[in-house]
């Protein structure tokens, strides 16, 4: 597709001479008489770069370069003048120009320039669609009742800097709210830096938080910035907070009280403004009842308590889920995109998924990489799955009573769930088996003993 310019200037000569010098140089290139007639084209249409002149009737060249940075994804402006002054050039810059040329234009300088525009251009953009891209990430899907309340308390905690302490079990997507708190706040522009404590051994923690000085310990080759310092003007995200040491959370208690600390081997003080934003999957009361964690820092991060549900407390949602990793998963291998079938939906939201979302999305991700075809049904499932959502009851009629002993009801359980599944399959013993997990021999005379007919 052909890169397009916009060419604004009220001398038909020089309109017509540069939009034919562009055009044979493959640009795609329109040109207006005025500022105004500039506006409404660049509302009717998308332009990459604007040849702009200073002096036009009506609205001048810099009333115009003011309207055109309200724009959303503005396009990069090029100002042009016959009667350019040092002022001018610079109140352009300010204002957002990327250069300033002068008139009697020299085609070659004019065909730089507007290269070296292009290139920014195409800069922008790319760093507008990986922001969207980015949002995207931080996406908290599903429409349960708890999904909706998580990301209401979102939108009015975001925009604060409150610090949040965030609950959930491993899997539930802390750092994905830790993500889009960030991302929807007042610092979205500056750092967000993550920060594991439990994969940071206790020798380190402090180095890592802190930073060091060259020679402060063994080890210690070079000088070190630490997260609190890198995080500055933006959010620092301790994860797994309840697995820091009592050592660790006295100074990270300091540093929250007043903002400033000393990087290990120094002793000069360096003041940070950051947003704490924690998470945790164990019980902080508990671990302060046992006294593993501070009452007082707890109270300092606690200030605005998220609490993230296990997915088994909104599998209503596990249908949309899966969907949108399958389509993200797709579009991610370059794979046709896939579907569910209706016994495989039904077996995925009947599990309980004791690895939550991140199980889930695992999951999706094996399927897309592994199944051939473009329908994922029940059998290409883990067995596990099959084996909890026939627990579960919901995919089982079986009955729960008339046995005389454990055994005979386990013997009547095992032969019924046999049945079922060939029945699923057509009566295809080798799909059977792999769906049981069991060998194909082990299966055939699983079926003897139980007195299922085997077919050829």
């Amino acid at each position: 597709m052909k890169q397009s310019i916009l060419i604004v200037d009220d001398e038909p000569g020089i309109r017509e001479s540069l939009t034919s010098v562009l055009e044979d140089e493959g640009y795609r290139a329109e040109s207006v008489g005025s500022g105004e007639a500039c506006l409404e084209t660049l509302q009717a249409g998308k332009f990459d770069v604007v040849l702009l002149d200073i002096w036009l009737p009506g609205m001048d060249g810099i009333q115009v370069l003011e309207k055109i940075q309200e724009l959303e994804a503005a396009p990069t402006v090029i100002m042009i003048s016959g009667h350019g002054t040092i002022e001018t050039a610079v109140r352009s810059t300010k204002l957002g120009a990327f250069d300033f040329i002068e008139k009697p234009l020299s085609i070659d300088k004019t065909l730089l320039t507007l290269r070296h525009a292009l290139e920014q251009s195409q800069l922008a953009a790319q760093n507008r669609e990986l922001r969207a891209e980015l949002r995207g990430r931080d996406r908290i899907i599903g429409d349960s009742v708890p999904m909706k309340a998580l990301r209401q308390q979102l939108q009015l905690a975001a925009p604060t800097n409150g610090r949040v302490l965030i609950f959930g079990e491993s899997g539930t997507g802390k750092e994905l709210v830790a993500h889009a708190l960030h991302n929807h706040s007042q610092r979205a522009e500056q750092p967000f830096v993550e920060v594991n404590c439990a994969a940071i051994p206790e020798e380190l923690i402090e180095s890592e938080l802190f930073g060091h000085i060259k020679g402060s310990f063994t080890g210690a080759l070079e000088d070190k910035t630490g997260k609190f310092e890198q995080a500055h003007g933006g959010s620092l995200f301790l994860d797994e907070v309840g697995d820091m040491s009592l050592r660790t959370q006295s100074k990270v208690l300091r540093v929250i009280e007043e903002q400033r600390f000393t990087a290990v081997g120094s002793g000069t003080n360096l003041t940070v403004d950051v947003r704490i934003i924690a998470a945790t999957n164990k019980h902080l009361e508990d671990e302060i009842q046992k006294g593993n964690f501070r009452e007082d820092l707890f109270y300092r991060l606690n200030v605005i308590p998220f609490f993230v549900p296990p997915l088994r407390e909104h599998a209503e949602d596990i249908p949309t889920l899966a969907n949108f990793f399958l389509a993200e998963f797709a579009r991610a291998y370059g794979r046709r995109p896939k579907h569910f079938a209706e016994t495989a939906m039904e077996t995925l939201v009947n599990h309980r998924w004791p690895g939550n979302v991140r199980e889930l999305k695992n999951l999706v991700e094996r399927l897309v990489i592994m199944v051939p075809g473009e329908r994922i049904e029940r059998r290409h499932l883990p067995p596990a799955l099959h084996q909890d959502g026939a627990r579960s009851g919901a995919v089982t009629k079986f009955p729960t009573g008339g046995f005389s002993s454990l055994q005979e009801a386990r013997t009547a359980y095992e032969r019924d769930y046999i049945l079922r599944t060939l029945e699923e399959h057509q009566g295809n013993v080798s799909r059977t088996a792999e769906v049981l997990g069991l060998e194909r021999s082990h299966l055939y005379r699983k079926m003897r003993s139980l007195g299922i007919a085997v077919g050829s």
